[in-house]
């Protein structure tokens, strides 16, 4: 499926190898949540100025440490702020990098679920009839959409009912896997995700109240050493045309932010 590609550089960079990426197309750590809008970012880049990236997704957290560890990435987006943070106090980046978005979290029924809850309280009862027998998250150990998901169940009163049943994707792109591929009765997946074809195909989709969650605020960086296109391409995501994409796939975009 296309938001599991990358995933043998991924599985390098985690053994602590390199990804051999050509000069002029620099490593990008991106979260996976931006598997269906950075794409079509970076394949603007090229048109606009004629250089590439080397695009890898997969989750905020582990790509933070990847990084702390000397994974060779030039540009890292992560799903929240926080990681980015944490990479600056380390010494790790040029500066505090540029918010580029905020994302946002709905409750994903497939079609056929036997799950019919207009939000997430409903998901109480269908764990006490038996309906719900597995709900896909992304993992919240590392995964800043998995945090969103644990806490907006937690908001709705129905953590506890459904941590037993749940099935915890690696990145909110598996956790979206499993929930549009029936190996689950549901998830909570982001808005980025359920508006590709895809996914709209496979079900239903609600979104979630933003004030059920902390906001989950995304930020990019470049990492220090990084080369004269990996700062470019940095640069580029922070122009009207960028931010035009991320809004198309639903994201909240900044207006001038830093």
């Amino acid at each position: 499926m296309p938001w599991v590609k990358t995933i043998a550089a991924v599985l390098l960079l985690a053994a602590g190898l390199s990804v051999p990426a050509a000069a002029d197309e620099p490593p990008v750590a991106a979260a996976a949540d931006l598997n269906a809008a950075l794409p079509e970012v970076a394949a603007q880049f090229t048109k606009d100025t004629g250089k590439t990236v080397k695009l890898t997704f997969g989750s905020s957290g582990n790509f933070a440490q990847q990084i702390l560890n000397g994974a060779p990435f030039e540009v890292y987006l992560s799903a929240d702020e926080a990681y980015v943070e944490k990479l600056a106090a380390a010494g790790k980046t040029d500066g505090a990098g540029a918010l580029y978005a905020t994302g946002r979290i709905g409750l994903f029924l497939p079609t056929g679920s036997p799950i019919n809850a207009g939000d997430l309280r409903g998901l109480a009862a269908a764990v006490r009839d038996g309906r719900l027998q597995k709900f896909a998250i992304a993992n919240p150990e590392h995964a800043p959409y998995g945090r969103a998901a644990q806490q907006a169940l937690t908001h709705a009163g129905v953590w506890a009912a459904v941590q037993p049943r749940l099935v915890l994707g690696d990145n909110v792109a598996q956790a979206t896997q499993f929930a549009t591929a029936g190996s689950a009765q549901g998830g909570i997946i982001p808005l980025s995700l359920a508006l590709t074809p895809q996914v709209r195909a496979a079900g239903i989709f609600t979104l979630i109240p933003a004030d059920w969650h902390r906001p989950l605020r995304q930020r990019a960086v470049v990492i220090r050493g990084a080369g004269e296109t990996a700062r470019a391409f940095y640069a580029y995501l922070q122009t009207p045309p960028v931010r035009a994409i991320f809004k198309r796939y639903g994201f909240v975009v900044p207006r001038g932010a830093k």
